[in-house]
Parts: structure tokens; sequence; C-alpha cells
């Protein structure tokens, strides 16, 4: 019995299936990515010292966009926003007031006036480094419907609200997620 063979392929058949294949790969992959990088989540790179030791210069985080889509951000978050006067620098702040609320500054404190606490409460910034408690600056602010009051968690280093006013929810670009580089520091952010 004759043993069949394959017809053999011209080298050039070879080279335009493999061109097809590694395309059909690349759009796939392109198709994937390019949705997820830029509607879902987004990288950002810490620059500078405000937010230290809980966010250090040279830091890779990502950024979760999707969180903000389905409910508004809330006290304690840390945001990646457009810096409202300069939009194409992007900041990266703590949330400690609210819309609609009432910031006050004052001998190092920081209270909030809202509905629920009409007498005002308080911060707790459990959050801050020892020997960065104090919040410099004398201030009362009350926020519109649509106003965020955002601090650095590095007070004495930090250009915030209290440097650059309130901070419109159409800047905020989404909260911090996950903590990509440095190895050493790999994991999900907690508020």
């Amino acid at each position: 019995m004759p043993i069949k063979t394959e017809p053999k392929i011209k080298s050039w058949q070879y080279v335009l299936s493999f061109i097809w294949e590694t395309a059909k790969i690349i759009i796939i992959s392109l198709a994937i990515i390019i949705p997820i990088r830029y509607f879902l989540f987004q990288p950002f790179f810490v620059r500078g010292a405000s937010m230290e030791p809980n966010f250090e210069n040279g830091e890779y985080l990502i950024i979760d966009e999707i969180s903000y889509r389905l409910h508004e951000p809330e006290r304690g978050d840390v945001v990646v926003f457009k810096y409202p006067k300069y939009p194409s620098q992007y900041y990266i702040k703590r949330v400690v007031a609210l819309p609609n609320e009432i910031i006050k500054i004052e001998d190092g404190e920081v209270t909030i006036f809202n509905k629920e606490n009409p007498a005002g409460f308080i911060l707790d910034e459990s959050y801050l480094s020892e020997g960065n408690e104090f919040t410099s600056g004398n201030l009362e602010i009350s926020l519109s419907e649509d106003d965020y009051f955002v601090l650095g968690d590095n007070r004495k280093a930090s250009s915030d609200s209290r440097k650059w006013g309130l901070l419109p929810r159409k800047y905020i670009v989404g909260r911090a997620w996950l903590r990509a580089w440095p190895f050493d520091r790999i994991g999900i952010v907690l508020d």
C-alpha cells in the first residue's frame, strides 16, 4: 500500500499563514486590553511626597474607574483626579469631606458638619503617620452638592484643597485599587 504524503507548503504560504495568525492574536489582544485600559482600570505613578507614608513616590497603582460609575466617592477613599487648575495633571489625595457638608480646620483638627451630625464630629484620621496628625490652616468651607474636599496624608508636604480649593466631582477619575509596584508592597489598597 502506497504512503500518502502531504503536499509541501510553499514557504511564502507559511509566512503568510504565520503573519495572519500573529495579526489575529494582536487584534484580539487589543480588543480586550484597550477597553479595559480606557474604561475600567488605569495605571498611575505616584509622584511626590504628599501621600507618604501610605503611598510613596514612584509607586505604581492601578486605578479603579468602575466603582464611581455605580456609587459616589466616600470619606476616606484615596482618589486620583485631574487637578482642577491644570486638568492635564493628575493628583492623588484622600477624600475627607463630602458634598453638602461643612469642613472646619482649626487648631490642627478637622471637624465635619453634616445633616447627621449638625454639631459636628472630629474626623478620625488614624491613617496619618505619627508626627503628621496636625492639619495646618484655619478655614471653614461649605461644600456644594458637587464638591469634595481632599487632603494629602502627608499634611506638611501636600498641595490639596486647603491651598487650591474644592474638588468638583467631574475631575475624579477613580479610586486607588491595587498597588502593583514595588514588589514588597504589592496588594489591594485599603482606605
